[in-house]
């Protein structure tokens, strides 16, 4: 027993130690900020679209002061592209299932331009979780373009911010060490991983429809998840935590949210739940997952009310529909011989 209470103990000073939490510090300072601005003027409805520009910081994670600006800039295009189009699909009242044409082909654009770009986290994932959350949103929104014109601010904001920290961090500690370069697909491989992106949104969307399902953004967000690993050992792996890090969060968010807490509550909330998301992010996913839900969750009752059991409900099956999708097409859709390239 006390050796199990040692190895358990060590795991956890590992986890904890063994994290930067310099950027997650900087993610929450480009929601933070702009956030508690929102909150002075009673505008939480805009939370979401301030939270979506936070993102950018996510990108650069301990990269040179070139390299980060460039790739937090290639970031926010990809976000503010999928908040742009989530709105104008809201404003059009497009119909659901348009929705999931336009969520899969923009997922089968976006891969091979982040593929050549080499972003990180990799892959489209949050342009296309951006484009699906707002379009399912952004219809109960009277400003679409003081909405769209809060998520380029922090963008902004976020890409000054990450800017201004690596040159200070490279001025103190001396020139950054090249990140890995990231393994290119070649140009057969990125197009079946773009048909993967495509085939497996439209069928989670789809499936979404049939059932019912009135949130079936977050199907073609969750079947996406398990496509940004690199090999089909990893997809699965990607997959599962997926599933085991939302359901905690659920567990997480369930009793925040059934109360009915107040917009602010909620607003501060959110903001508070960047900076453990963020510290977790890249090294145990499962875990940030468990900050995250509560996070998304919460910022889109703030946006568009409805019954959070409904709410709880609809993100535990669109989490098993779309991880379930995601993997069964990342197992059938194999990649390409090298020898055909």
């Amino acid at each position: 027993m006390p050796s199990l209470r040692y190895r358990a103990h060590e795991l956890i000073h590992r986890s904890i130690t063994g994290i930067d939490h310099l950027p997650a510090a900087r993610v929450f300072a480009g929601l933070a900020i702009p956030g508690a601005v929102l909150l002075v003027f009673g505008r939480t409805d805009l939370l979401i679209y301030a939270v979506f520009g936070s993102f950018t910081g996510m990108y650069g994670f301990a990269e040179a002061p070139r390299e980060r600006l460039a790739h937090q800039l290639e970031a926010a295009a990809l976000l503010i592209s999928g908040v742009g189009l989530g709105i104008a699909l809201a404003e059009y009242h497009a119909p659901v299932w348009l929705l999931v044409v336009c969520v899969a082909l923009f997922a089968a654009g976006l891969s091979p331009i982040t593929d050549r770009l080499a972003l990180r986290p990799e892959g489209p994932f949050f342009g296309i979780f951006a484009f699906g959350a707002i379009a399912r949103v952004a219809g109960n929104q009277t400003q679409p373009l003081l909405a769209f014109a809060v998520c380029v601010a922090v963008s902004a904001l976020c890409v000054g911010v990450g800017y201004f920290e690596a040159t200070r961090r490279e001025r103190r500690e001396g020139p950054a060490a090249s990140a890995p370069a990231t393994p290119q697909r070649s140009g057969r491989a990125s197009a079946v991983h773009a048909a993967r992106y495509a085939l497996a949104i439209a069928v989670s969307g789809v499936i979404g429809l049939l059932l019912g399902i009135g949130h079936a953004n977050w199907a073609m967000a969750g079947a996406a998840v398990p496509l940004a690993a690199a090999d089909s050992r990893g997809r699965i792996r990607r997959g599962v935590h997926r599933v085991l890090g939302t359901f905690a969060g659920l567990a997480v968010t369930a009793p925040l949210l059934l109360p009915g807490p107040s917009s602010t509550v909620l607003a501060i909330v959110i903001i508070a739940l960047l900076y453990p998301t963020e510290l977790f992010m890249a090294r145990y996913y499962a875990v940030a997952l468990g900050f995250f839900t509560p996070l998304i969750m919460s910022m889109t009752e703030l946006a568009a009310p409805d019954d959070p059991r409904i709410l709880l409900r609809d993100r535990a099956v669109d989490t098993l529909l779309g991880v379930a999708v995601g993997v069964a097409v990342a197992l059938l859709v194999r990649e390409p011989d090298r020898r055909d390239d």
